[in-house]
């Protein structure tokens, strides 16, 4: 324990001291930790090995979605979409479901041994986009600012809203083991742990937050001790809303949206802690998927899955981001800058890993799936980040090309 402790404390440390110079390259930050995740597995050194379905896994997925859906929720804007009907409202209200329809018929005709619910939580797991894969095109002042700001708020907000979609749908892969039909165990769900989620949610970030404005109008809240509170309420949401049965995610994603509505101005101070926690989990989540997921499954190829992955990655992403796109103005070029640019990262590695405890028949191919997506995703969208946004804008680095 102590031996792959000190490990993974090198390299976090060294990585710290080089993610600066390295944000210059093509190289991502998942790229190298899923790298290194596999150079420490089974597979290649053999220094950790941890099986998929240990509970220590589940725990550090949970905890990270938790943070991150909280920590994205409380960052958007929610005035943007109040006043737009542009880019992030039909992106979430319009291509996110066509992107989880045209996933499960995809998945029909490419896979033979799945179900038809195994298809769809395949669908709704790779329909999330990762921000933090993305960071070179929502970050780069190049870019037309409405395409940040859509692409940012999609990202924000889609893994929240596919939350519920994929409890759904993992309840109704898994109701062969009750008495309740797939329909009335999926609508016992909606009713019971979405509901209690979101009272949960809603009711912990009110009190939290009024319970800090009234502190820090009493001069009680120093500046050391304001860098905690988020992350208290965002494991706070998940668990208190998991331990009365309802849905942690939920919980900690209407919190976010909360938190982030009722402090507005002050937020981007308090969200710093639990940006930099967030990310120091998600380092370590990264290196975990190298080691366990790639680990355990890179050195079988399963074609059906490979083409998958590849058609998630385009058509499927980008056909209906074009298509409801559509009357906004925009070039074609632009409408497919935005299809491509939906990488696949964190909240897929947490849905793949939710999912794969439910012991479902197709877990192998589930598995297979969702690693060829993430890996090929990390790699493509890392490597042709700048040469697009050049492509897109005329305009290099350093200024005209």
């Amino acid at each position: 324990m102590y031996d792959i402790l000190t490990i993974f404390a090198g390299f976090i440390f060294l990585f710290s001291a080089i993610a600066g110079g390295l944000a210059r390259t093509p190289i991502s930050g998942p790229i190298v930790f899923c790298a290194f995740g596999w150079l420490i597995g089974p597979l290649a050194l053999g220094w950790f090995d941890l099986d998929v379905k240990a509970e220590g896994l589940r725990l550090l997925a949970e905890m990270t979605l938790a943070l991150v859906l909280f920590a994205d929720a409380a960052k958007v804007d929610l005035s943007v979409l109040r006043r737009s009907i542009g880019i992030p409202n039909r992106l979430l209200l319009l291509a996110l479901p066509l992107i989880i329809l045209l996933g499960i018929g995809a998945g029909v005709a490419v896979f033979d041994e799945l179900t038809f619910l195994e298809i769809a939580l395949i669908a709704t797991m790779l329909a999330p986009t990762d921000a933090a894969l993305g960071s070179a095109v929502v970050t780069d002042e190049r870019v037309p600012s409405n395409i940040r700001q859509g692409l940012s708020v999609e990202s924000g907000l889609n893994d929240g809203i596919c939350v519920p979609i994929l409890f759904v749908f993992l309840a109704m892969a898994t109701q062969s083991s009750h008495e309740e039909s797939g329909a009335e165990l999926a609508l016992m769900l909606v009713a019971e742990e979405i509901g209690i989620g979101a009272a949960v949610g809603l009711g912990f970030a009110f009190v939290g937050v009024r319970l800090l404005r009234f502190c820090r109008g009493r001069g009680w809240v120093t500046e050391t001790w304001q860098q905690l509170p988020v992350i208290s309420l965002a494991i706070g949401c998940f668990a208190g809303a998991q331990f009365i049965g309802g849905s942690g995610f939920i919980a900690a994603f209407v919190g976010g949206l909360l938190f982030g509505a009722m402090t507005k101005e002050r937020k981007h101070v308090l969200l710093l802690a639990a940006e930099g926690t967030g990310e120091t989990v998600a380092l370590v989540t990264w290196v975990v998927f190298g080691a366990v997921i790639i680990g355990h499954t890179i050195d079988q190829i399963m074609w059906d899955a490979m083409l998958y992955a590849i058609l998630s990655l385009t058509v499927i992403r980008m056909l209906p981001v074009v298509l409801t796109l559509t009357g906004t103005g925009m070039s074609m070029g632009e409408k497919l800058f935005i299809g491509w640019f939906g990488p696949r990262g964190m909240a897929s590695i947490v849905f793949g890993v939710i999912v794969l405890q439910a012991d479902l028949p197709g877990e192998e191919v589930l598995r297979q799936t969702v690693m060829y997506t993430i890996v090929l995703s990390i790699l493509a969208h890392g490597l042709t980040a700048n040469p697009l946004i050049a492509a897109l804008t005329g305009k290099k680095a350093g200024g005209k090309v």
